[in-house]
């Protein structure tokens, strides 16, 4: 079921989050993701739109938006695969006309995820924080 966020969920998100970083992006060292989690709690995810999967009481997955982008998106990594990303999708979809959203170069499963999703790649650029080089991708109905 996917649900809006709650403030109880916040420790389960963020191992939600903690544990795919470090497996989608083993290209950077776990001891940044581990240095990023208070912001997670204190700025990122309050100052997002954030929704949870939850199967039973436990949240397995989730995504974030601001505005139109998709900031974040999620799941559990032993759950990878049974299409919780796909229903996140497209609950994203269903309350937006657009999305873009960043991913960086070096997660291929990731970026052909998006692609399989209807996402296209439009730019490129670096983030900062991580010298990781990324797209920027963005989908629109109809494409």
């Amino acid at each position: 079921m996917i649900r809006n966020f709650s403030q109880t969920d916040i420790d389960m998100l963020l191992d939600v989050w903690l544990s795919a970083s470090i497996k989608a992006h083993d290209f950077v060292a776990s001891e940044f993701w581990d240095s990023q989690l208070k912001s997670m709690r204190n700025t990122y995810i309050p100052a997002s739109e954030v929704y949870v999967y939850e199967k039973g009481q436990t949240v397995i997955g989730f995504y974030a938006l601001v505005g139109d982008t998709l900031a974040a998106i999620f799941v559990a990594p032993d759950l990878q695969g049974a299409g919780v990303g796909k229903c996140l999708i497209a609950h994203a979809k269903s309350i937006r006309h657009t999305l873009s959203l960043s991913v960086y170069k070096a997660n291929l499963a990731s970026v052909a995820f998006y692609q399989s999703q209807g996402f296209e790649i439009t730019g490129e650029g670096l983030d900062e924080a991580t010298g990781q080089d990324e797209y920027t991708m963005r989908w629109t109905p109809n494409h």
